[in-house]
C-alpha cells in the first residue's frame, strides 16, 4: 500500500495508527441483495472494534470469480488474482457455492498465503444471514493475520503483522533479486511468521497419502538390509546430516516445482508480494518436509527395536552395538525413505499438492 493511499483514506474519527489495510470484499451477484450494500461499513466496524491497532478500510466488488460447478481451489486463485490486480493486502470472498473439503461441508477455506479467505454463505443457514456474514468475514480476515484469541500479545502481534502488510518497501532500481527478496524478508518478519503459522505447515504432507506409502514402503525395505546397517554405523554425524538435508530439499523441491507453487509477479508493483507469498510458500513445504522426516525417523527407531536383533547386528558390525547405533541406523533409514517419498510427492495429483499447500477450512 502507498503512503499516498494511506493520506486519502484515512478516517479522523479514529485514533492514527501506522497501518492501514485494504481488504476486498468479494460479493457474488446472487448475494448482493440479501446481504445489503451497507456490510462493507458494517464489516468496518466491527473490524474497528475488535483489533483497534489497525485502519481498516474495505472494497465491495460484486463479481462471481468463477462459474459452478468449480473446485474451491479455483475460486482461490481467482481471488488471488483479483488481489493483486486491485493492490488489496487481503480479501475475503462471499459466495453461494458450496466449500467442501472431501465429501465434508466446510463453512470457510482459507489460504493463508494467498491473504484470500472464502466464506459459504448458504451453510450460514437462513436466519440473521447478515449478522452472521459479517462475525464470519471479521474472523476470517483475524485468521488470515494469524490472530490468536489465546495469546496475551495477539492485538499487537496483528497490529504488527497488518502494519508489514501495508507498507510497501522503498524502490531501489539497483536493487537485483537476491538483494530485493533479503530486504522483502527483513522487513516482514512478523508477517512472514504470522502466514506460514496461520498456515498449518505441519499438517501439510499428512494430506499427501502417496507420499506417505512410498516412503513408508521404502523405510521397511531398506530397514532389515544388513549392508544400511553397516552403512549407517560408519557414517559420520556430518554426512548423515547432509543426506538428510538433500532428502528434505528433494521432495520440497518436487513438490513446490512438480504443482507450480511459485508464483511470478505479472507487474513491477506486484513483486514484494508475490516474493512473500513465495517465501511462506517454500517455508510451509519445508517445514511440512521437515515433520515428515522426523514422523519417519521415529517410526523406523521403533521398527529397529522390533526388526533388528541386538546379537545379529553386533555380529555384522564386529563389536557392541548400543543407543547410538540404532539412532544412525533409524537416522539413515528416515533420509532414503524421504527420498522414496519424493517419488511419491511427484505422483501426487497437482490439485492436491496445491490445496495441501495453500488451504485450511473449519465447519
Amino acid at each position: 500500500m502507498t503512503a499516498e493511499r494511506c493520506r486519502s483514506t484515512a478516517d479522523p474519527a479514529e485514533p492514527l495508527s501506522d497501518a492501514e489495510l485494504l481488504i476486498g470484499l468479494v460479493v457474488s451477484p446472487s448475494l448482493s441483495a440479501v446481504l445489503g450494500p451497507e456490510v462493507t461499513t458494517s464489516v468496518r466496524k466491527i473490524l474497528v472494534q475488535r483489533y483497534p491497532g489497525v485502519r481498516w478500510q474495505l472494497k465491495m466488488a460484486e463479481d462471481r470469480l468463477v462459474d459452478p460447478p468449480t473446485e474451491t481451489l479455483d475460486l482461490l486463485e481467482a481471488a488471488r488474482n483479483r488481489v493483486l490486480e486491485e493492490n488489496w493486502d487481503l480479501a475475503v470472498v462471499l459466495t453461494e457455492i458450496p466449500l467442501k473439503t472431501g465429501r465434508r461441508p466446510v463453512l470457510t477455506q482459507l489460504s493463508p498465503v494467498h491473504g484470500v479467505g472464502l466464506v459459504s454463505v448458504p451453510t450460514l443457514g437462513a436466519v440473521r444471514v447478515r449478522q452472521k456474514v459479517q462475525e464470519t468475514t471479521v474472523h476470517v480476515v483475524g485468521q488470515l493475520l494469524g490472530y490468536d484469541a489465546e495469546d496475551l500479545n495477539a492485538q499487537r502481534d496483528l497490529a504488527r503483522r497488518a502494519h508489514q502488510l501495508a507498507t510497501d518497501l522503498d524502490e531501489r532500481p539497483d536493487d537485483n533479486v537476491v538483494q530485493f527478496t533479503a530486504r522483502v524478508l527483513s522487513g516482514n518478519v512478523r508477517l512472514l511468521l504470522g502466514m506460514i503459522r496461520a498456515n498449518q505447515p505441519w499438517v501439510f504432507v499428512a494430506r499427501l497419502s502417496r507420499a506417505l506409502v512410498v516412503a513408508a514402503a521404502t523405510g521397511m525395505l531398506t530397514l532389515v538390509a544388513s549392508d544400511l546397517w553397516v552403512l549407517a554405523m560408519a557414517y559420520g554425524p556430518v554426512r548423515l546430516v547432509l543426506l538428510a538435508v538433500m532428502a528434505i530439499g528433494a521432495v520440497s523441491a518436487t513438490l513446490i516445482l512438480g504443482a507450480d507453487l511459485w508464483e511470478r509477479p505479472r507487474r513491477r508493483a506486484q513483486r514484494e508480494q508475490v516474493i512473500l507469498f513465495n517465501l511462506a510458500t517454500t517455508a510451509t513445504v519445508a517445514i511440512g518436509v521437515v515433520v515428515f522426516y522426523l514422523v519417519l525417523f521415529i517410526l523406523s527407531w521403533v521398527g529397529a527395536l522390533l526388526l533388528i536383533d541386538e546379537q545379529v547386528l553386533a555380529g555384522v558390525a564386529g563389536h557392541p552395538v548400543n543407543a547410538l547405533d540404532y539412532a544412525k541406523i533409524s537416522w539413515l533409514t528416515a533420509s532414503l525413505a524421504t527420498m522414496g517419498g519424493a517419488l511419491g510427492a511427484g505422483l501426487e495429483d497437482e490439485d492436491v499438492v496445491r490445496a495441501a499447500a495453500y488451504t485450511r477450512s473449519s465447519t
